[in-house]
């Protein structure tokens, strides 16, 4: 009986190790083929069987996140996210002017669309910019991974971990957004004007020589469609709509098409992010049915001390896994717990370089690129604007 206790706790304890890490030493795994391999094992170890496992994952979170990775392949094949650029881009040519634009654009598009889908597109096309320009492309780099992070923070459909909470809550879209898009405009003020402090060469408002012109192919038909039905499927949110089955239907409306081959939108689909999140949902009913979340609850005894065990344990293990772990602790029907889950596990991923998924993906992009974001460079932006933007939403929620 202690053999197989000592077997549990070791299992859940390595899973979280791994989550936190996003790999294991010395073997070829991601956050999502831990989190399946970790609630496999304790399913075989019997602390679950598999019909409670099954029943553990949350439909309406994976469904929704789904169709909305169907949405932004669509947008994405159309042309609107690099259409939204150079539209953005046309406003201004002068460095401050890019940096502001580029902020504002970033954070206002994560606020309705997926914020990962932003970093990983908008990134190549920063740095295809900045090297027509002639410009430093850290401080733009750190722009769109700060932006993505703090505007998907307005909404329930910005980024993954407010999806989460989209299904757990009783909180409309538009009360979600009424109180946090104030903090997310706020942030991406607070945003540009470190930008500006720590990079002198970003304070220029001369006009650039010679802002490239983009070319990009907009397949018309397709973007018509698309955007036609996310509008509509914005306008459900806003007038209260289920949010996981507007967003089925939306999905399921772009996939009857004969315009673009099936395989290309389902590859664009994130299946890592999907399987992790089943993983995780398991993983919380463990951890839920080993009472293991009772230090937690005599730690969190104020709203202050609840923001900030959110934010360590959103750097500690990733967001997505902290509001799981979390979301247990909400006192029921207290809408103002929900709004510091949700905006303190969020902007908590500006904190360090691995602090969200956003984070990486602007790096590994860059990296390939051949530009080096290191964990410094990003640390002495997102430690002041981290703890900028928390001081902001506690004093503002609460």
């Amino acid at each position: 009986m202690i053999l197989l206790q000592f077997a549990i706790y070791g299992v859940l304890g390595l899973t979280y190790l791994g989550l936190a890490l996003g790999y294991i030493p010395g073997l070829r795994m991601n956050r999502a083929t831990i989190a399946l391999v970790g609630s496999a094992f304790l399913i075989a170890l019997g602390v679950l069987n598999l019909q409670e496992a099954w029943q553990a994952i949350d439909a309406n979170t994976i469904v929704f996140l789904l169709s909305m990775m169907v949405v932004n392949a669509n947008l994405s094949y159309a042309g609107f996210f690099r259409r939204s650029l150079s539209v953005i881009l046309s406003i201004t040519s002068s460095p401050l002017g890019l940096l502001i634009a580029l902020t504002f654009g970033s954070g206002i598009l994560s606020a309705f669309f997926l914020n990962d889908t932003l970093a990983l597109i908008f990134t190549p096309l920063t740095l295809s910019l900045t090297q027509a320009l002639g410009l430093n492309p850290i401080p733009y780099l750190l722009a769109i991974a700060g932006a993505t992070n703090i505007g998907s923070v307005a909404t329930l459909s910005g980024n993954p971990q407010n999806i989460l909470i989209g299904s757990f809550s009783a909180i409309s879209y538009l009360d979600f957004l009424r109180v946090l898009a104030p903090v997310a405009l706020i942030g991406l003020v607070i945003q540009v004007i470190l930008l500006w402090l720590l990079y002198p060469d970003v304070r220029s408002v001369k006009p650039c020589q010679s802002l490239p012109t983009s070319n990009q192919r907009i397949f018309k038909p397709l973007f018509n469609k698309t955007l036609v039905i996310t509008i509509g499927l914005l306008i459900a949110f806003t007038i209260g709509l289920p949010l996981g089955e507007s967003a089925l239907v939306a999905a399921s409306l772009l996939l009857i098409t004969r315009r673009i081959k099936p395989q290309r939108i389902l590859q664009k689909v994130d299946w890592n992010l999907l399987v992790m999140f089943s993983g995780l949902f398991i993983l919380t009913r463990v951890t839920q049915k080993l009472n293991l979340l009772q230090p937690f609850t005599h730690a969190i005894n104020s709203a202050a001390s609840f923001l900030g065990v959110t934010v360590v344990l959103s750097n500690l293990i990733s967001n997505v896994p902290a509001v799981l772990l979390l979301h247990p602790l909400v006192p029921l029907g207290d809408t103002k717990y929900w709004l510091l889950l949700a905006a303190g596990s969020t902007l908590a991923g500006n904190l360090t370089l691995f602090g969200s998924v956003a984070n990486l993906i602007v790096v590994e992009a860059a990296a390939d690129l051949g530009y080096k974001l290191t964990f410094w460079e990003h640390l002495r932006f997102g430690a002041p604007l981290t703890v900028c933007t928390l001081i902001l939403v506690y004093l503002w929620v609460h």
